[in-house]
């Protein structure tokens, strides 16, 4: 039967040598809220500290980026870019990471490049007090090339429920505070890899390559946000910028009635994204709605406690406010 299986491009041996590599990579402290010993197909997890909690959970995956990593052979971030995407999706809703699962599929198992991968999950996981509850790596010959992989988590966070964000909240006045990214994080990278081929990603761009900064880390904005709540600034909105740019996630942000207008000129765009929208001939609508064009996540406070917001998160910038949403008027408007 194992050799059949074999012949049919799936190496079990493969996959017990990725599990036995794992457990050298991956954090070795034990969580205490995890219980082992129940059983064998789910993870268990103790909720506790939260007296009335409320669950939130999100599911996404890396994209495109995955082959930017496989062309470059450098697997060690991605699994950092997946982990802090999803801690980024939660912490909207003011959600504090709980614990993450996994998901690898793979055309022919490699058990180091796989243990790189996980690594990284678990490593990002660690970063967050969160513990990496279970996975999955599935070899699927025929569905991916021998080289090829995807991967994606899903992260479950908990919040007490009157500390959950209510957008209702959102008022005229109120200030757009933009944290910056680094680059294109986890979302554009078909365009980008349609506009920067593989030949050129060994040129020089500011202190590294065009290689290097297209597989910046995604940052986790959590630590930020977390220290201008504990300044005593009352968030009342957040907004993750991923796939669709400032024009379609900033207004998840948003009630009904009222409009953000930004200004473009307050803040710097990463010099990869000028770079590949100079190199696409991309018109700012289309910048602005396929990148995050420089922010990486916005945080809506009240006008009164801008100073403080910004003094509690250092690089952020007041990039614009809120106004009366006007007749036909777009929700987001540049100025």
């Amino acid at each position: 039967m194992t050799d059949a299986y074999a012949k049919a491009g799936v190496n079990i041996e493969a996959g017990n040598a990725a599990v036995s590599r794992y457990r050298e990579v991956l954090p070795k402290t034990r969580d205490p809220r995890v219980l082992e010993g129940i059983g064998g197909f789910g993870g268990c997890f103790a909720l506790r500290g939260l007296r009335d909690p409320v669950l939130v959970a999100s599911t996404d995956g890396v994209g495109t980026k995955l082959l930017v990593a496989t062309e470059l052979a450098r697997y060690d971030t991605i699994g950092r870019d997946l982990v802090n995407h999803c801690v980024n999706d939660i912490l909207c809703l003011n959600a504090t990471p709980l614990f993450f699962l996994d998901y690898l599929a793979v055309g022919k198992l490699d058990p180091a490049i796989a243990a790189q991968i996980v690594g990284g999950v678990g490593a990002a996981c660690a970063d967050h007090d969160m513990a990496l509850l279970g996975g999955e790596t599935a070899e699927m010959p025929g569905l991916y090339q021998p080289s090829h992989f995807d991967l994606a988590g899903t992260i479950v966070g908990g919040v007490e429920r009157d500390q959950l964000i209510d957008v209702t909240r959102v008022a005229v006045g109120d200030a757009v505070i933009g944290l910056p990214s680094n680059g294109f994080q986890t979302n554009g990278y078909s365009l980008v890899r349609a506009t920067l081929p593989r030949s050129r990603w060994d040129e020089p761009l500011g202190s590294g390559t065009i290689g290097d900064a297209l597989l910046a880390i995604h940052p986790s904005y959590i630590e930020a946000i977390r220290a201008a709540q504990a300044a005593g600034v009352s968030i009342h909105a957040m907004a993750h910028i991923t796939g669709g740019g400032l024009i379609d996630n900033l207004p998840r942000a948003l009630p009904a009635g009222v409009a953000a207008r930004l200004y473009p000129a307050r803040w710097s765009v990463p010099p990869i994204m000028e770079l590949v929208v100079r190199e696409a001939a991309l018109d700012r609508d289309t910048a602005f709605h396929t990148f995050n064009m420089g922010i990486g996540f916005c945080a809506i406070v009240p006008g009164v406690q801008t100073d403080a917001a910004l003094a509690a998160m250092p690089g952020a910038l007041v990039i614009g406010d809120i106004e009366p949403l006007g007749p036909c008027a777009p929700s987001v408007i540049f100025s």
